[in-house]
C-alpha cells in the first residue's frame, strides 16, 4: 500500500507544484525572520529551543489512518501559542528541514509543501484560533482548553491544505477522493490527539510560568504565579 503522510514524500506533488510550495513558503519564512526579531528575547528564545526539541520528538511517532495515508503531531499550535505565530514558524521549519536531511522524514523536494502545511497553515491556524478563543473564556483553565481546541483545528486545517496541492499537482497512483476522505475525515481523530497534548502543555506552562506564554501576553493571565513563602518553625 502507497503511504501519504503528514510529511509529504517526494513523487506525490508535481514539479510546478513543488515549486510553487517552496517559493510561498520561502516567502513567508523570510517575513518571519523579519518579524521574529521584535518576539525573540530573553524568556522566548530559551522556550523556542525547548519547544523545537518537543515538537521533533512528537513528529517522529507516526499513526496510520487508512486508505493508504498516515499522520503524526504537528505541533504548530503549541509552538504558536508558546513562542508566538512568527517564531513557531521558524521553530517547525526547522524541525521539518532536520527530519528530511538526516531522518529522509518528508522529500526534500516536498519540503516546501510541508513547510506550508506545517509550519505555515498549522501555526496560523492554531494562533488565531487561540487569540480569538482566549477572549471569551477565564482563568488559566479556560485557556488551556482553548489551546486545546487551537490544536485539533490545526491538523485538519494541515491536512486540507495538502489535499488542495494533491488537487492541482498529485502524481502518486492514490485517488483524490481516498485522500480526501483520510486525510480530512481520519485527521480528525489525530487532531484530537494533538488537542489533548497542545492543551495539557500550554495548562502546565500556564500553571508555573504563564509570563513566558507568548499566546496570553497582554491579557490577565500572562501575570506571574505568586507562591506563597515558606513558614519557618
Amino acid at each position: 500500500m502507497t503511504t501519504i503522510a503528514m510529511h509529504i514524500p517526494d513523487g506525490f506533488l508535481d514539479i510546478p507544484v513543488s515549486l510553487l510550495t517552496y517559493v510561498i513558503s520561502a516567502a513567508i519564512l523570510a517575513l518571519a525572520v523579519v518579524k521574529s526579531r521584535r518576539d525573540l528575547d530573553d524568556k522566548t528564545a530559551p522556550l523556542a529551543g525547548l519547544t523545537a526539541v518537543f515538537v521533533f520528538a512528537a513528529q517522529m511517532i507516526n499513526f496510520p489512518v487508512g486508505a493508504g495515508t498516515s499522520g503524526h503531531l504537528i505541533g504548530g499550535a503549541l509552538a504558536a501559542i508558546l513562542v508566538g505565530p512568527w517564531v513557531g514558524m521558524l521553530v517547525i521549519s526547522v524541525v521539518l528541514v532536520v527530519q528530511a536531511l538526516l531522518f529522509a522524514d518528508g522529500g526534500l523536494t516536498a519540503l516546501g509543501a510541508n513547510v506550508l502545511n506545517m509550519a505555515v497553515v498549522a501555526t496560523v491556524v492554531g494562533w488565531l484560533v487561540f487569540r480569538l478563543g482566549v477572549r471569551f473564556v477565564k482563568g488559566r483553565g479556560g485557556a488551556a482548553i482553548v489551546a486545546g481546541v487551537a490544536g485539533f483545528l490545526s491538523v485538519p486545517a494541515s491536512a486540507m491544505a495538502f489535499v488542495i496541492e494533491y488537487a492541482i499537482g498529485g502524481t502518486a497512483p492514490v485517488s483524490l477522493t481516498a485522500v480526501a476522505a483520510a486525510m480530512g475525515g481520519v485527521h480528525l481523530l489525530i487532531g484530537i490527539g494533538e488537542g489533548v497534548i497542545t492543551g495539557l502543555v500550554v495548562a502546565t506552562v500556564l500553571a508555573s510560568r504563564p509570563d513566558i506564554v507568548f499566546g496570553v501576553r497582554g491579557t490577565g493571565l500572562a501575570k506571574p504565579v505568586v507562591r506563597p513563602e515558606a513558614v519557618a518553625v
